[in-house]
């Protein structure tokens, strides 16, 4: 990564590795249940809704990749996930994400519900003409 501090639009920029990182389904959400304590994957599982387990552990493995995440074994059958010092880093922002999505989510669902409304109706207006 060559373009420390240049515009985000450049295919090298930082900002892209950022988004790329957060884009991830999970991982915003991994990285905020990690960031009171040291987890075990079980506890990951049950804390975080609909998520598998296996894609738990590939959200674990790309963000230790990343280095915002590792992994702890005390014994074989005892192993924790927590954040890095790189990885705390990120709690501030998905903190104001977390606020954001509280904030302003059901103005977004009122959004898509009226959307789809609109799309529903359209396709019977389209349905009662191609029908005449």
């Amino acid at each position: 990564m060559q373009n420390v501090a240049g515009s985000p639009f450049l295919a090298d920029c930082p900002t892209r590795l950022a988004v790329e990182i957060l884009a991830d389904k999970w991982a915003a959400l991994v990285l905020f249940g990690l960031s009171q304590r040291p987890r075990r994957h079980g506890e990951l599982v049950d804390l975080i809704g609909g998520i598998s387990r296996k894609v738990l552990t590939q959200t674990l493995r790309r963000l230790q990749q990343y280095g915002l995440v590792e992994r702890y074994a005390d014994a074989p059958r005892r192993v924790e996930y927590g954040l890095t010092g790189l990885g705390r880093t990120l709690v501030g922002p998905i903190e104001v994400l977390t606020d954001w999505a509280r904030d302003y989510g059901g103005a977004i669902a009122d959004f898509q519900d009226a959307a789809q409304s609109a799309a529903t109706a359209r396709a019977r207006v389209d349905a009662s003409r191609s029908a005449s």
